[in-house]
């Protein structure tokens, strides 16, 4: 209420105190809950139902009885080289031979450390040089050069099935290793895109994920009898929810071919095909399933995506409970939900349903510059603290840094600490929150996030490279993809192409950006720093300098047929790069997989061809590609 100037004063309270009900305030508390052990649980199903299946992979079965007797010959193996705390790098893929790992280490009580199958060779660098990693495990035709040429120690692993190696070693590099060490407790460890340029590590127990799995159990009434997806990519933590909910439940884990995260329409052949009554998957990848009609022969009933912000409601035809998730690695994979139905008055709703409330053992602050709770309703940075919490960064500044005291008032019971997630929320009435986007420059896309300084850092270990600046392009519907802007060294002058190839050991796919733009200087705001949203404006004003490999302007060709413009046109508009041209390679161009997704639906609802996206990277450039549609779209002569 504004005050009239004749009003007698009235005493305004200093800042730090709140003149609103503890009610009123932006604190929500989830139901109450009790850390338990995961792998006693995983045990205990071993031991009652022994003849289950553990792991659906493609048509061999591994029973519960199997899984156990092939984790506990891998933890022999290991016990005399690698220690209870260690940190193991995990160079899988969503395979059985990663299941019996990841339950070896456990039971070894050892740190996972997932880093993919194919895990840029300078990145793992930069791992092992900053942390203490005993080891990796792998194919040794796919390691980094230091761990090829160390000491090797053949694991018995599966080597078939869905995403298998051909064969698997701990591999001990004889180099000097990091100093960072896991905190006591800890289950796992998984990678965070880091501000120094350089991959930062967060550190969770056994009992934070407990916590989450339980929530899992109660929420999806999975149980034996079902199966549950294994889809997420290693490298991103998710996965670990997927493994063990199924492996705590009595439920069989179903590996996931690689390319059902291309293309919406395998991923529904892939949940019909294999039975699936449980799913998890990224948000991006969903999205292309609700702009179509939902299959209606699936088994699935329970769907939870997250890792993006959804951007409409599941229609009223989507059989599935679709959970649309929240939760950084720092809070243990999933921190809020809320849940959707077919039969909701809001469903298909286009508006961004709410990213829910809290788990249980979870407490949600949202607070203002100061840490202090702000009003319900209004916006500010969101805190999380309880059971859900990581142990911490490996790195030991940082943690103190985003892992801080609770507020004094009003007192919290039992929370020692709150992280701060950096993203920017609203607590609504019913202590539900909506996501309204990120604090800092940390961005998303597809999923995952990135801090664009360390892109910017990979770019300049490039000697060729002066200076690099990373910006964010969204398009009509929020797609986010990154521009990588380049000041050379002097004397240089380097292909776009080619420092994309550069930057692709360093980092992982999604942060790779679309498009390089080479310039002379940068844009200056008026405090001297570099403007990123000028950047982003002359990204978007200015054609990028294509690929050298480029031709100077496809469509003046009067031979470029209708289907060599669709995809040219599509890719083009995907990539935010007017000058690629038909004789690029997609890959080589920026393309990742999402983009690929995205250009195979797009083909497919224009020319009616469905294309997988092995066809597409097989492509020597996007010419071939385009004669690959016409030869599938042409009918064959009689007799053919």
């Amino acid at each position: 209420m504004t005050q009239s100037p004749t009003a007698p004063a009235i005493p305004v309270m200093p800042r730090t105190t709140h003149l609103v009900t503890g009610s009123a305030l932006s604190v929500a508390h989830g139901p109450s809950a009790e850390p338990t052990s995961v792998v006693a649980r995983f045990e205990d199903w071993a031991r009652r139902t022994p003849q289950a299946p553990a792991v659906i992979d493609g048509t061999q079965i591994w029973t519960y009885q199997d899984l156990d007797a092939a984790a506990a010959l891998v933890a022999a193996d290991l016990a005399d080289r690698v220690r209870p705390g260690d940190l193991v790098g995990v160079c899988l893929d969503r395979s059985t031979a990663l299941v019996v790992t990841a339950v070896a280490l456990a039971r070894l009580g050892a740190v996972y450390l997932p880093l993919g199958p194919r895990p840029g060779e300078r990145r793992i660098q930069a791992v092992t040089e900053d942390l203490d990693v005993a080891c990796l495990i792998g194919d040794p035709d796919v390691l980094p050069g230091e761990h090829r040429s160390g000491a090797h120690f053949p694991l018995l692993l599966p080597t078939d099935g869905v995403n298998a190696p051909s064969a698997v070693v701990a591999a001990f590099a004889e180099a000097v290793r990091g100093t960072r060490r896991a905190p006591g407790g800890a289950l796992y460890a998984v990678l965070t895109s880091g501000s120094t340029g350089r991959p930062k590590a967060v550190a969770v127990a056994e009992s934070s994920l407990s916590v989450a799995l339980d929530w899992y159990r109660a929420e999806t009434g999975l149980a034996p009898g079902d199966r549950q997806s294994l889809l997420i990519g290693v490298a991103f933590d998710p996965h670990l929810l997927e493994l063990w909910a199924a492996l705590t439940s009595g439920a069989a884990l179903v590996p996931a071919p690689d390319d059902t995260r291309w293309d919406s329409h395998l991923l529904t052949d892939w949940w019909r095909d294999t039975a699936l009554t449980h799913a998890v998957a990224a948000t991006p990848t969903v999205e292309p399933l609700l702009d179509r009609p939902w299959p209606q022969d699936l088994k699935l009933r329970h769907l939870v995506v997250g890792g993006d912000r959804m951007r409409r409601r599941p229609a009223a035809d989507v059989t599935a409970t679709v959970h649309n998730a929240y939760g950084p690695a720092e809070a243990t994979v999933v921190t809020t939900t809320h849940t959707m139905r077919g039969t909701d008055p809001e469903a298909g709703d286009q508006a961004p349903p709410p990213i829910g409330t809290a788990l249980p053992g979870v407490t949600l602050v949202v607070t203002d510059d100061e840490g202090r709770p702000v009003a319900r309703g209004q916006e500010g940075e969101l805190r999380v603290g309880g059971h859900c919490l990581a142990l911490g960064y490996l790195d030991p500044e940082l943690t103190a840094l985003r892992f801080t005291s609770p507020p004094r008032e009003p007192a919290l019971p039992a929370i020692d600490r709150l992280y701060r997630t950096g993203d920017r929320v609203r607590m609504n009435a019913d202590d539900s929150l909506d996501f309204l986007g990120r604090l800092d420059d940390q961005v998303k896309i597809s999923g995952v996030r990135i801090e664009p300084v360390e892109v910017e850092a990979a770019f300049e270990q490039d000697p060729r490279v002066r200076t690099a600046v990373v910006t964010v392009l969204r398009d009509s519907s929020g797609h986010g993809r990154l521009v990588a802007h380049v000041r050379p060294a002097d004397g240089a002058a380097p292909a776009t192409g080619e420092l994309l190839a550069a930057v692709r050991s360093w980092l992982p796919e999604q942060a790779v950006p679309t498009a390089v733009r080479i310039v002379d200087s940068f844009p200056l705001d008026a405090n001297g720093k570099v403007d990123r949203t000028a950047l982003a404006v002359q990204a978007r004003a200015q054609a990028p300098v294509p690929p050298r490999t480029a031709t100077s302007d496809d469509f003046a060709d009067v031979t470029v047929t209708a289907t060599e413009r669709l995809v040219l046109t599509t890719v083009r508009e995907l990539l935010g790069r007017p000058g690629i041209g038909l004789g690029d390679n997609f890959t080589d161009a920026g393309g990742t997989s999402v983009v690929a997704a995205r250009l195979l639906a797009t083909v497919e609802r224009e020319a009616g061809v469905r294309l997988r996206a092995p066809e597409l990277l097989r492509s020597t450039d996007l010419r071939a590609f385009a004669a690959l549609l016409d030869q599938r779209r042409t009918p064959r002569p009689e007799g053919a």
